[in-house]
């Protein structure tokens, strides 16, 4: 009976800890709880402000996408506009260059560019205008000038004057490659457009070298035809 007894009170007592052991593990998980409850309440607190602060946000960008079209919109018309304009003067300017010119061998209109072939301004290797360049290029300021009356102030040009020459390499002191042949040909044809009349504001010189053909061949026929000064009535 004693043994019994014995017994039983350790099981009681053991009992007796593990009801303990779960008031302690309960009360610690009430405190867990608690605790996560109040950050959660935190947390959506946060949330609700950073979800205010979107709204507002996409409702300023939406309002600023919006003007940014708007602008987009009147910019693009306004630019249509101006080339517009441009391309009238610049058929004009082309057209009474070709009633000046007329026909004459070399010289062309290709797009909106007007070409002579370099046999016409320059003679091999050279990038001095020859007598009969001079001429040209004189008619063609007078041309411009007469057109440069109606231009209004307002829209800004530029008379881009594009040298080029064929594949064939040169190599001597003044001109090391057909870079720099080309360059001093466009500044050639540039000085002498500024000695007649027209402005440098209103001018651009560039040189291309062989690098922007026009007949891809291999003959003395596309050599003739890549040897050209171009001249491009352009927006600046």
């Amino acid at each position: 009976l004693e043994e019994k007894i014995k017994t039983s009170l350790i099981k009681l007592a053991s009992k007796d800890e593990e009801i303990i052991t779960e008031k302690e593990l309960s009360k610690t998980a009430r405190a867990e709880v608690a605790l996560l409850n109040k950050q959660l309440g935190a947390l959506r607190q946060q949330i609700a402000q950073i979800a205010e602060t979107l709204e507002a946000s996409e409702a300023i960008a939406k309002s600023q996408k919006t003007r940014i079209a708007n602008l987009g919109k009147r910019l693009n018309a306004a630019l249509a506009n101006k080339v517009h304009e441009l391309s009238y003067y610049r058929s004009e300017f082309f057209g009474k260059l070709r009633a000046v010119l007329g026909n004459q061998p070399g010289i062309r209109i290709v797009g909106d560019r007007f070409v002579f072939q370099s046999e016409v301004l320059f003679k091999t290797g050279s990038a001095e205008l020859g007598t009969k360049g001079k001429i040209q290029i004189k008619q063609l300021a007078g041309t411009l000038r007469e057109i440069v009356k109606k231009i209004p102030k307002k829209l800004k040009w530029i008379l881009r004057v594009d040298g080029h020459t064929d594949n064939v390499p040169i190599k001597t002191v003044q001109f090391p490659t057909n870079w720099e042949l080309s360059t001093a040909r466009a500044i050639s044809v540039v000085k002498y457009l500024i000695n007649n009349g027209i402005l440098p504001v209103n001018l651009a010189a560039t040189g291309f070298g062989e690098f922007q053909p026009i007949d891809l061949r291999n003959d003395e026929i596309a050599n003739r035809r890549n040897r050209r000064i171009e001249l491009k009535f352009t927006q600046r």
